[in-house]
């Protein structure tokens, strides 16, 4: 639900970020990053569980929901420079990181250069280097889609020209059936065809069998840096899941210092669509408990 979250606009770079924000009146922020094809939609149910305990701030990356759409690549490298750009411009100086997909990559590069700035992690259905396409998804269909995504001339008619991410990829992806009203939010930011660029490249920036080089060499680095940070951690997983299998997300927090798992049930990859009470009041206490710990 939207009460009391206000979409606002920030100057950035060469264009705008827009983003929700929730809870004032306390130092603790509370940065939600969204992933692909989404925007700070997806964490409307979540944001007002945790907006009593911090100041949370949702942005669109840029080309994504209500942020600007200028003429950029839209490579991972371009979401890591605005949203740097947009940290600066919001004065924040430290924050509880929030991700899902996309945002996940973001969120790990972030605190692989600032980990100063992390005050703890919360993540689910990340983004890490993949060895191999069966190291990829849990379905083998949905591998052979993104292998026609990071086709030339397929991908971007199935993604630009037929908008597959928005109308099948993302409603599959969510176990609820998704109401009228959610899809055409989801769909008006791209409406227009040459507006879905960003969702295109996202696919073609998957580090899969170390390409890209750029992206695998960043992600390869940030889970280095990850699994030596002992930052509070927080991981969130969906059963089957689709990045994360709940076997994966149990050895994967196994290798991290001071990570918690939350097994959140039945779920693939937009887990905050089917689970967003859970998931928002179990970041709210988390938080909580951690600003008790800082403050001992």
């Amino acid at each position: 639900m939207d009460d009391n979250l206000h979409l606002k606009r920030l100057p950035v770079l060469d264009s705008f970020m827009a983003y929700r924000e929730g809870g004032h009146g306390t130092d603790t922020v509370a940065l939600f990053l969204h992933g692909n094809p989404t925007s700070s939609y997806i964490w409307r149910n979540i944001l007002p569980h945790v907006a009593p305990v911090a100041r949370c701030i949702a942005p669109d990356l840029v080309g994504f929901g209500q942020s600007g759409k200028p003429a950029i690549d839209y490579r991972f490298a371009d979401h890591v420079r605005y949203l740097d750009a947009f940290i600066e411009a919001a004065g924040i100086k430290s924050a509880y990181l929030v991700a899902q997909d996309w945002g996940t990559a973001l969120a790990f590069v972030l605190a692989a250069r600032r980990p100063e700035m992390v005050r703890g992690l919360a993540f689910m259905e990340f983004i890490r280097p993949f060895d191999g396409w069966n190291d990829f998804h849990q379905s083998e269909a949905v591998r052979d889609a993104f292998r026609i995504f990071r086709t030339a001339g397929a991908g971007e008619r199935a993604i630009i020209e037929e908008n597959v991410f928005i109308e099948r990829v993302l409603p599959g992806s969510v176990k609820r059936k998704m109401s009228d009203a959610e899809m055409q939010a989801y769909r008006a930011p791209f409406s227009l065809a040459q507006d879905r660029v960003p969702i295109w490249r996202l696919p073609n920036e998957l580090p899969i069998g170390g390409e890209p080089k750029d992206v695998d060499a960043m992600l390869r680095h940030a889970h280095e840096q990850l699994a030596s940070a002992s930052y509070p951690k927080l991981l969130f997983a969906g059963d089957p899941g689709a990045l994360v299998s709940p076997e994966y997300a149990e050895s994967f927090a196994a290798k991290l210092k001071n990570c918690r798992l939350v097994q959140l049930g039945s779920g693939a990859h937009y887990l905050q669509e089917d689970h967003p009470d859970t998931i928002g009041r179990t970041i709210a206490d988390w938080i909580a408990e951690n600003a008790v710990s800082r403050a001992a």
